[in-house]
């Protein structure tokens, strides 16, 4: 098949991520082991570092196609938390794709945001716009974002440029009033419908007395050897704020609480979130200790895919576009999904 066929052929363009640019890790997880490359097939990408925290010290590892399987669910709902052991039973293949929030306003204005609810400059609005050109062919069943409006944003207007034209809905589960009064009664609206779930688990790191200060201010006004330490450190917090540890204590639990249910019954997810609370998800999906976290940055509105499978996260780097297949990120079925997608609107 032609699609089949491009999957094989295709060559598409890698993604790398240096260091983080607003906080970072020295102390090391206990027990922890390093394995970015995934043990799995597939065109994978892998970073493997070594020594110091630059940018130099990671390595890439590109691995051969995979023959594995997705399922595509539909469901316009609220996610139950089901059992695991059940739930696993049911698991076939999954996506999971993880996207930083497009430039906001404080970010042009180099200004530590944290938890302060800014949106997206114009640069941030067209960000988020090619993100969702570029994972235009892969399915989404559901989304998870923060409660802070520049991660929303970005998850909408990605979805805008999905070619298969689902309409992202926001779950209001806070009260039963709100539950109500924004019931679909449409069965056929439902299925054309991705729940989207808020959440504030998934917020950037609170920067405390720092937010709303320029990143120059805050080093004349404390040192820059304190705000290095702030910034770069795993464990310590800056002034009434919160530390990457902290911050990585709550994503990571909702992560693994409401999350991975979902991927482990088969069902594709986007995450849009922010540069800290992804760190802290990716930690946890590459095994990372805390020292790698100091050289992992995630840039703005770049999507980075992994495939789910067998209880396993595998790393397939960024997708390159809608129009080029990218042999390392496209699994088998999901070449699939694509040319189900050709064929139903060409």
């Amino acid at each position: 098949m032609a699609a089949a066929a491009a999957f094989h052929q295709a060559i598409g363009t890698i993604q790398i991520y240096g260091c983080c640019n607003e906080s970072g890790s020295q102390k090391a997880f206990e027990n922890s082991s390093v394995k970015l490359v995934s043990n799995g097939h597939g065109f994978n990408i892998g970073l493997l570092r070594r020594g110091s925290s630059n940018t130099h010290g990671w390595k890439l590892g590109v691995i051969h196609a995979t023959t594995s399987h997705t399922s595509m669910v539909n469901p316009v709902s609220s996610p139950t938390n089901r059992n695991s052991k059940d739930s696993r039973k049911k698991s076939n293949e999954a996506a999971l794709i993880l996207i930083r929030h497009g430039e906001s306003l404080w970010n042009e204005k180099n200004l530590f945001t944290g938890c302060v609810d800014v949106p997206l400059t114009k640069k941030g609005v067209e960000e988020a716009l090619e993100a969702g050109k570029r994972i235009s062919n892969i399915p989404v069943d559901m989304i998870y974002t923060s409660s802070l409006i520049r991660a929303q944003m970005t998850a909408m207007l990605a979805m805008t440029q999905h070619r298969r034209k689902k309409v992202p809905i926001v779950i209001h589960n806070e009260s039963e009033q709100a539950k109500a009064w924004s019931h679909i009664f449409s069965d056929e609206t439902k299925k054309q419908s991705i729940p989207v779930i808020a959440s504030w688990r998934l917020n950037e790191r609170m920067y405390g007395e720092l937010q709303g200060l320029n990143k120059q201010e805050t080093a004349d006004r404390y040192g820059k050897e304190k705000v290095h330490e702030w910034r770069r450190s795993y464990d310590i917090p800056p002034p009434s704020g919160e530390s990457l540890e902290m911050c990585a204590q709550r994503a990571v639990a909702y992560f693994k609480e409401q999350i991975e249910p979902q991927l482990l019954t088969g069902k594709n997810v986007m995450i849009a979130a922010h540069g800290n609370s992804l760190r802290s998800i990716i930690m946890y999906l590459d095994k990372l200790t805390s020292q790698e976290v100091i050289s992992l940055e995630l840039s703005t509105g770049i999507p980075l895919l992994y495939i789910f499978k067998e209880g396993k996260f595998m790393r397939r780097g960024s997708p390159v576009g809608p129009t080029e297949a990218g042999v390392y990120a496209y699994t088998t079925n999901l070449a699939l999904y694509r040319q189900k997608l050709d064929e139903m609107f060409h």
